[in-house]
């Protein structure tokens, strides 16, 4: 997504070949994640022979947290907060109010953190990089 992000000005998108290679990240597993991103609605396809990938909506617009729900149906640090069957003492519990508000501020700083902060945190490091490698 930050490759995306970075790379959102382009028309045709970015190609899943370079996507791979930029991020270090195999071709066929790129394909699993390039799937979830798709069906969840964050990512599409450029039309054309020679076409990529895009963001479906702005950079500022998707969060962490999105990325994280378009893998897994919901947040939950431990098991009793989605099934309170899991324990019989569920509904008496303070160790699970704990974890409920680990896991309110876990989700909120999901939803604090955008793709665009991410990709411009990366240019900012990629510079880094690079101004390093010319001082040597």
């Amino acid at each position: 997504m930050i490759e995306l992000a970075i790379n959102n000005k382009k028309k045709e998108g970015i190609y899943q070949k370079d996507i791979s290679k930029n991020q270090d990240i195999s071709f066929k597993y790129l394909d699993q994640i390039i799937s979830g991103l798709k069906s969840s609605g964050l990512i599409t396809s450029v039309a054309g022979k020679k076409s990529g990938y895009r963001l479906a909506k702005d950079p500022d617009k998707i969060t962490a947290y999105d990325i994280y729900t378009a893998f897994n149906p919901e947040l939950a640090v431990i098991e009793c907060l989605i099934d309170e069957e899991v324990c019989i003492k569920s509904q008496k519990c303070a160790a699970k109010n704990f974890w409920q508000g680990l896991n309110a501020n876990i989700i909120k700083y999901l939803n604090s953190v955008t793709v665009e902060d991410l990709a411009k945190q990366q240019v900012e490091l990629n510079q880094q990089r690079q101004e390093l490698t010319f001082q040597i």
